[in-house]
C-alpha cells in the first residue's frame, strides 16, 4: 500500500487510532466518526453529510459524534482511501471511480458513457444486484459500502464551444482518475489530466487544464463556471458517490449503535437523492442567469454524434472491467453498446 505522508502515519501511531469502540479508554466518551469528502457543504453531498451528522447524533442520543470535513480540508481525494484503510478517518464519500487503484476496477463500469438512459435507469442498476455486488468487492479491502449518493449527469465545458466531439481535440481535460473516462476522452482527441477536485478551479483559471466534466451543481458550488465560458449538456456519464466506512470500525460498533447509524444513513441517502436533480437544474439556471457562460443543449443530430464518438470505449473497457460486468450493466439498463 502506498504511504500517503510520513506525517499521516506518525499521527496514526501517535494518537493510537482506535478502530473498535469497545477498546475506548472511557466508556462514556462518544464514538467519533470523522467523515471526510471533497465538495463544499453547499453541494448535495455536502448537505447530505451534514444531514447524516444531525441524524446520527440525534438517533444515538449523543453516543456518536460525527465530525464532517468538507472540501478536502483533511485529505486530498487521492489520499482519502488510504486514510480510511489506516483508520485515520472512519467515513468517506468518494466518487466510485476512485476504487480502481485498490484493485476494484469493476466500479468503472459505471463510468461507461450513455450507459443510463435516464435517472430511473440509473436507480434500477445502482439499487439492484450490480450496485450491491460492487460493494461486496470492497470487503476484502477493509471497506464496507453503506450507500450510493446520486449527483446526476455530467456536462462538459471549455473556453471554446464544444458542439461536436471533434471540438475536444487537443484540449487538456480534467478527469478524476477513471481509466474509462480517460479512454473516452482520448478517443475524441482530448488530453485527459488526472487532478484533485480541490485543485480544479485554480487549474482552469491558470490554463493548466482547458476544460472539465462534472455535474452542474459541482460547477456552481466550486465556481467553476466563472472560469469556463462554454458548457455543453452532453449528460454522457452519471456521477455517484459511494458512502463507505472502515470495515473494522463498523463491525466493532455496538449493534444498537450500528442500527441507529444505518437508519441515519438511509434517511440522509434519501435526502441526498431527492435533491440532486433539482440542485443540478437550479445550478444550470443560475449559470444561465449570470450571462457569463454560454450553455449549449445539443440537437438530436449533435447528441447522436456525441454518442457515436463515445461508443468505442465499450470495447476497450471490456479488457479492464470485464465483459461480463458490461453485459450485466447493459442487461440491467436494457441498452446496447452497438
Amino acid at each position: 500500500m502506498k504511504v500517503i505522508q510520513q506525517s499521516l502515519l506518525a499521527a496514526v501511531v501517535a494518537v493510537g487510532v482506535v478502530l473498535a469502540p469497545a477498546m475506548r479508554a472511557h466508556a462514556a466518551d462518544p464514538i467519533v466518526i470523522k467523515f471526510s469528502h471533497v465538495v463544499t457543504d453547499a453541494a448535495p453531498k455536502g448537505k447530505a453529510a451534514l444531514r447524516f451528522k444531525e441524524l446520527a447524533e440525534k438517533y444515538t442520543d449523543g453516543r456518536v459524534k460525527v465530525e464532517v470535513y468538507p472540501n478536502s480540508t483533511l485529505y486530498k481525494d487521492a489520499e482519502e482511501l488510504e486514510a480510511l484503510q489506516l483508520g485515520a478517518v472512519q467515513m468517506l464519500a468518494p466518487s466510485t471511480a476512485k476504487f480502481a487503484p485498490l484493485g476494484v476496477k469493476e466500479f468503472e463500469v459505471l463510468d461507461l458513457p450513455y450507459l443510463f438512459a435516464d435517472q430511473a435507469s440509473y436507480d434500477t442498476v445502482i439499487n439492484g444486484p450490480l450496485g450491491q455486488g460492487l460493494f461486496k468487492r470492497l470487503q476484502s479491502k477493509g471497506i464496507t459500502g453503506l450507500a450510493y449518493w446520486d449527483n446526476g449527469f455530467y456536462v462538459i465545458s471549455a473556453n471554446k464551444p464544444l458542439i461536436q466531439p471533434s471540438d475536444l481535440k487537443g484540449l487538456k481535460m480534467r478527469i478524476s482518475g477513471s481509466k474509462v473516462d480517460d479512454e473516452t476522452l482520448r478517443g475524441m482527441g482530448a488530453l485527459p489530466q488526472i487532478m484533485a477536485f480541490s485543485e480544479l478551479y485554480q487549474a482552469l483559471q491558470s490554463g493548466v487544464v482547458d476544460g472539465a466534466q462534472n455535474t452542474a451543481s459541482n460547477y456552481t458550488t466550486q465556481k467553476l463556471n466563472d472560469v469556463q465560458k462554454y458548457i455543453t449538456t452532453t449528460y454522457h456519464v452519471h456521477l455517484q458517490y459511494a458512502v463507505i466506512v472502515n470495515k473494522k470500525f463498523w463491525d466493532g460498533l455496538p449493534a444498537d449503535i450500528r442500527t441507529e447509524l444505518e437508519k441515519a444513513m438511509k434517511e440522509s441517502t434519501d435526502y441526498n437523492n431527492s435533491i440532486a436533480q433539482k440542485e443540478n437544474a437550479d445550478a444550470l439556471a443560475a449559470i444561465k442567469a449570470t450571462g457569463k457562460t454560454e450553455i449549449h443543449d445539443p440537437t438530436p443530430a449533435e447528441k447522436k454524434a456525441w454518442v457515436d464518438a463515445m461508443m468505442p470505449v465499450y470495447q476497450s473497457a471490456a479488457k479492464r472491467v470485464g465483459q461480463n460486468m458490461i453485459d450485466e450493466a447493459l442487461k440491467a439498463t436494457g441498452r446496447s453498446a452497438n
